[in-house]
């Protein structure tokens, strides 16, 4: 069994945590090079913004392999230039004050990304093409999505006629991210970017959504994150942006058995929804009120949804 990973305290600058991940600035890799970021994946998991007490054992390296297998992916499609630059926790030995040891490093193996520096456009780049989620309580509620004019009659869980582009807001730690319209998307981020960032979404959904249908999965709706290199020189015009953070995971997607799919009700899902499940009967009972600090987790609710982790990439990669 893999040893539980819930924050780190390596000697490098910078240091500050998501929900997630640890970030540490590095060194660039040559005088005269930007500089780059560490990116560690813990095995923390979050719900409704809300970091929970648990580990989920091995989840960080489950999530670091996905979000590298999907980077490769993008990149030999052509569809976005991303940040990653390598994974090989060896790199780290020798670099900080005091020096990384080389057992410290090799407890970071399969958990680390050295990536570009990135400025990160502050909007949620939401793909969905099916109904559910948040999207599916704005549509029941108000036939739209985001500002999105759906068809009437749709059910929870039904195949939209195109996939959508539904930005959200990106919050601070603790607070909730906010769905928005493209409009004030393009106020907070400028439209050119904006009509950049839907374009790119919705191919880079469009051909993971492909990818896993051959995998007998359905990918339901994902996010991503896109930033500006930091420290560059001036970019070709509209080959500034790279796709950063993480790529088509459980903990950003939404997948379900292709087998199984039946509009109409909740799916069965290989994400965070058996969580979220859970902690909506706590909420329902008046256990929790999904404010920080988030319940501790019973072993089956983390042994359920690291198993569904590990489904989807055993489905997706072998």
């Amino acid at each position: 069994m893999d040893t539980p990973l819930l924050e780190t305290d390596l000697p490098l600058p910078g240091r500050r945590q998501g929900k997630v991940r640890d970030l540490y600035d590095l060194p660039a890799a040559a005088p005269g090079e930007a500089g780059r970021l560490l990116i560690v994946a813990t095995d923390r998991i979050s719900a409704f913004d809300v970091v929970m007490p648990s580990p989920i054992v091995g989840k960080g390296r489950l999530l670091t392999a996905l979000s590298i297998e999907w980077f490769r992916f993008i990149e030999s499609k052509g569809l976005a230039r991303t940040h990653l630059l390598s994974s090989e926790a060896h790199e780290l030995i020798g670099l900080g004050a005091p020096p990384i040891r080389r057992d410290q490093a090799e407890r970071l193996e399969g958990r680390i990304m050295i990536a570009r520096r990135c400025r990160i456009i502050p909007i949620e780049c939401v793909a969905r093409g099916y109904l559910d989620g948040s999207g599916w309580s704005e549509y029941a509620r108000a036939g739209s999505v985001c500002g999105v004019k759906l068809p009437p009659g749709l059910r929870r869980g039904d195949r939209l006629p195109e996939p959508i582009f539904t930005p959200a807001t990106k919050e601070e730690l603790g607070r909730h991210d906010e769905n928005i319209d493209f409009d004030r998307a393009c106020g907070i981020a400028g439209r050119d970017v904006m009509e950049r960032l839907r374009a790119l979404t919705l191919s880079i959904y469009k051909a993971a959504h492909d990818y896993a249908a051959t995998r007998g999965l359905i990918l339901a709706d994902t996010k991503f994150e896109f930033g500006r290199a930091e420290g560059a020189t001036t970019p070709t015009p509209g080959d500034d942006l790279y796709l950063c953070d993480e790529a088509l995971t459980p903990d950003s997607s939404r997948y379900w058995d292709a087998s199984k799919w039946h509009p109409g009700g909740e799916q069965p899902s290989f994400d965070k929804q058996f969580l979220r499940e859970y902690l909506n009967g706590l909420t329902a009972a008046g256990n929790w009120n999904k404010q920080s600090p988030g319940p501790a987790l019973p072993e089956e609710v983390i042994e359920g949804t690291r198993a569904r982790y590990e489904e989807v990439r055993r489905r997706l990669f072998g």
